[in-house]
């Protein structure tokens, strides 16, 4: 709760006070377009800033509702501001705006560092989520119909377009070809088609999201690993449309590119491992932290190997993340967080101590 806020503390003898930043260029991604906009643009106003919101050029309709919503919510004019354009120029324009005090971006790494660039001569604080490359570790213990619920509906969320999917599973080796079989029986169900009818997954967002994901399913056979199920080209009946085949590799490595790379697409790996030491360097060995994920029945060896994983959010026998509690990422995944309560609204504040004796008022 807002009100519940600490916005000014006394502490022994001086007092902390967190204010406004000031003006925030806020710049979402296009895969959850409403709930993106809303995560930055709720803490923002609510920390007391001004906001301008540049919606994602695939996304601009959704930023067009948003903007109408805010109108009728009453914000005051000026508050919330909107300008639809494309990333390099209208993004490049607030990163580089002296005027704007605080840059938030969700996207690509690749991105993401080019707006750390451009805001970096105007010394503005900028708050990143980029991209991920989640392990899911299923441990010795674990029910394997609940592992393979998480793994597959995680992955084949929203067509894979989601950062923190759990893209790599990384399952004991000695329940190799058990949990192949149970995966691939999992997605073999999986329906393609229109979203507005009864399916499992949509199309990807666009022709060249459709092209990567495409490249990526050939590099998995060209790697060499086991093309469970799935694989290049659109799923039957779907000829017109950005559709991508539910795929899954078996007996990937973690040195693949289809194991270090954020693919955003359907697109599912299982690693093995011989020991859970061995499982946690592997999901460790990683340029992304953004997510992870733990299956198992001991809450002692879940909590202990949780504890180890570098990740902003560890998710434990779950699929989804917990929008009450802080989410962020470790490493190149970014270095800002979304959601919670504090620490959501952290990222649009700054820290004021006064300190001394401030004069009592005398009477007369």
């Amino acid at each position: 709760m807002l009100a519940d806020c600490p916005f000014e503390e006394a502490t022994g003898t001086h007092r902390v006070r967190k204010e406004p930043i000031g003006v925030c260029g806020l710049i979402p991604p296009w895969n959850y377009p409403a709930m993106q906009m809303a995560e930055k643009v709720a803490p923002a106003l609510a920390a007391g800033c001004a906001v301008v919101l540049k919606p994602a050029e695939l996304a601009s309709h959704a930023g067009e509702v948003f903007a109408e919503i805010m109108h009728a919510a009453g914000v005051p004019r000026g508050v919330f501001n909107m300008v639809l354009g494309r990333g390099s120029v209208i993004g490049t324009a607030l990163s580089t705006h002296p005027d704007v005090d605080m840059i938030a971006f969700t996207g690509s790494t690749k991105v993401g560092v080019q707006v750390q660039r451009d805001a970096a001569p105007t010394v503005k604080r900028v708050s990143l989520e980029l991209g991920g490359k989640s392990a899911h570790i299923v441990l010795p213990d674990a029910d394997l119909q609940a592992a393979v619920a998480v793994a597959v509906g995680g992955v084949m969320s929203n067509s894979g377009q989601t950062c923190a999917a759990p893209t790599r599973t990384l399952v004991p080796r000695a329940l190799k070809d058990q949990f192949t079989e149970l995966v691939r029986q999992a997605v073999a169900t999986l329906t393609v088609g229109d979203p507005r009818s009864e399916v499992n997954l949509g199309p990807v967002a666009s022709d060249a999201q459709w092209n990567t994901v495409q490249r990526y399913i050939t590099l998995g056979i060209e790697e060499g690993a086991e093309l469970i199920i799935g694989g290049p080209g659109k799923p039957d009946q779907t000829d017109e449309g950005w559709y991508v085949r539910p795929t899954v590799f078996a007996d990937v490595t973690n040195d693949m590119r289809i194991a270090r790379e954020e693919i955003f697409g359907p697109v599912m790996s299982l690693i093995w491992y011989d020991s859970i030491e061995e499982a946690v360097e592997i999901a460790n060995d990683s340029p992304y932290g953004l997510a992870a994920y733990v299956q198992g029945s001991d809450p002692n060896q879940v909590r202990d190997v949780a504890s180890r994983m570098r990740a902003g959010q560890v998710i434990v026998n779950s699929a989804y993340p917990d929008l009450i509690a802080p989410f962020g990422g470790y490493k190149q995944s970014g270095n800002g967080r979304i959601w919670g309560n504090a620490a959501a609204l952290d990222e649009y504040l700054e820290t004021k101590a006064i300190v001394g004796a401030i004069p009592t008022h005398q009477a007369r």
